[in-house]
């Protein structure tokens, strides 16, 4: 494969083993410290409240906006579980994090709010990121089991919840992009012609060329419904087909309409797909085996490991639950800027497991 790719499934694969290489070195070389990591995930759950209360503001003031919550919600995911794991390995040491954890919260609920408000799939990917983070929490610091009848009910309470206050907001301020039922009557109206549409042009490698939107001119396969950033295309000069104006309503055929497998099927092919999904499941489970590596050390009295195994839980839960979502409701949450934001978790899981000093 040339080093310069030659469409975008060569450029993803290109930028996810460099990302790696670089993540593999920081993780590996550079002093990584639980105060450190605590600071910057704490710091980084300020800056992320911070864009999407930002973010919602402007789309009140009818001044644009960014939908940050696409390409960061799992970031801000990773940051609010990394404190929230931060503060449970202090408690353990006696620690008064009373006044750290009131922070948390209150990012938390910004982030919610804010988040939840911008878009219905956001709230979705932070209600399970929440949940299956309390529960790897629990499970690595030999707490009592997350997994509770009422907890439960709790999070389906707020989801549902979260979904009729959106409902509502978008009657009261006649604002119908705030209504997760608009949502689903878009689905009923679009997924059924976009699936029909998948399934049955489809091949092994790639799809037949004459399916997707460039027609005669199309190569049937990384054709730009999935692709890094357009910005970052554009950036080094790589002419690859990509959507961007008023072609973007061509791509939402894919993006918008249909969970992750079925986009990444069509434009790679089921050869990839299948790929894909064992690189997911292999990622998160070397990631929980040096779970129970950390584990294990910090047990024996070694705490040279906290800062990299608080990380390491943070990085592991917004992986799952952005594969969780992107592959099974929504292909936007991990395509684009999501996408780049998916290879950098899977970097940030994968590089514990290559290296790891003995004492």
């Amino acid at each position: 494969m040339p080093f310069i790719a030659q469409n975008h499934f060569q450029l993803i694969l290109e930028v996810g083993l460099i990302l790696l290489s670089i993540i593999i070195f920081t993780i590996n070389l550079v002093p990584i410290s639980l105060s450190v990591i605590t600071f910057i995930s704490l710091f980084a759950s300020g800056v992320f409240t911070f864009l999407f209360g930002l973010d919602l503001l402007f789309l009140f003031l009818s001044l644009g906006h960014n939908e940050f919550t696409h390409p960061f919600g799992p970031l801000a995911l990773l940051a609010i579980i990394t404190s929230l794991a931060s503060l449970t390995v202090m408690e353990e040491s006696g620690v008064n994090v009373k006044g750290l954890k009131n922070i948390i919260i209150a990012f938390l609920i910004g982030v919610t709010i804010f988040g939840g408000l911008m878009h219905r799939s956001f709230l979705l990917l932070w209600i399970i990121g929440l949940f299956i983070g309390f529960f790897v929490i629990s499970k690595s610091f030999r707490q009592k089991s997350f997994l509770t009848i009422k907890r439960i009910l709790i999070f389906l309470g707020v989801g549902a919840a979260g979904f009729v206050a959106l409902e509502l907001i978008s009657i009261i301020l006649h604002m119908e992009i705030f209504s997760p039922l608009l949502r689903i009557a878009r689905i009923e109206v679009n997924s059924i012609p976009s699936f029909k549409m998948v399934l049955d042009n489809t091949q092994l490698i790639g799809h037949n060329p004459g399916s997707s939107f460039w027609g005669s001119e199309g190569t049937g396969f990384a054709e730009g419904y999935i692709s890094l950033p357009m910005t970052f295309i554009l950036m080094f000069g790589l002419s690859f087909p990509l959507f961007y104006g008023v072609l973007v309503t061509k791509k939402d055929v894919i993006d918008y309409m249909l969970p992750g497998i079925f986009g990444y099927a069509y434009d790679f092919g089921y050869l990839v797909l299948l790929g894909l999904i064992a690189f997911t499941i292999i990622t998160i489970v070397l990631g929980l085996k040096m779970l129970v590596t950390y584990r294990k050390r910090r047990e024996m009295n070694n705490k040279n490991y906290l800062g990299k195994e608080v990380l390491l839980i943070g990085s592991l839960v917004a992986f799952t639950t952005q594969a969780l979502i992107g592959l099974f409701v929504f292909n936007r949450t991990i395509n684009g800027i999501a996408l780049l934001t998916f290879i950098f978790l899977a970097a940030m899981v994968l590089a514990h497991s290559v290296s790891l000093r003995r004492d």
